[in-house]
């Protein structure tokens, strides 16, 4: 599906510097604002955990929220405190309301490589730069994604989630 294609870099790039999504929309409020990804961008962090791999810096989207049929271009850094190697894996969630999209354990390094062409291992500050052409004929409703990034060990990366209202 053309959105999960747009969704992913979303989530790979907010790894590879920073990330986690929140809610989209005027009229929703945000009732825990340590969960916030800092920058411009409606990302969250799943769970409040000082002890995840990955430390975000900032992610900034333009546009803010992301539109249908524009490019969406994602900014972000971060700072992998320990080494990332190959086995390192991404369990993604993808839902359209109660509907699930997606559900699939996918090869983070792979991901990564081919998302914002960085390669494992990962380690230190990452800066990165993905553009995103979104699908005009994405349907209207609400998108809910979690990604978890866990090492080749089973060691919690970090966890993203993101509500998004088309």
């Amino acid at each position: 599906m053309k959105l999960t294609t747009a969704l992913l870099p979303l989530f790979i790039s907010s790894l590879a510097t920073s990330s986690s999504l929140s809610f989209f929309g005027s009229d929703q409020q945000v009732l825990d604002k340590t969960l916030e990804v800092p920058g411009a961008n409606p990302l969250e962090f799943c769970e409040k955990n000082d002890d995840y791999i990955l430390t975000i810096n900032n992610v900034d989207l333009e546009p803010n929220p992301p539109l249908p049929g524009k490019t969406l271009t994602i900014k972000a850094k971060g700072n992998f405190t320990e080494k990332v190697e190959e086995g390192a894996y991404l369990l993604l969630v993808v839902k359209y309301s109660l509907i699930k999209l997606i559900n699939q354990r996918a090869d983070l390094c792979e991901q990564m490589k081919d998302a914002v062409n960085e390669e494992c291992p990962l380690i230190g500050e990452k800066t990165i730069t993905k553009d995103v052409d979104l699908p005009k004929e994405i349907p209207p409703g609400s998108y809910t994604v979690n990604a978890d990034a866990y090492t080749k060990d089973g060691v919690k990366i970090t966890c993203l989630t993101a509500s998004i209202k088309f």
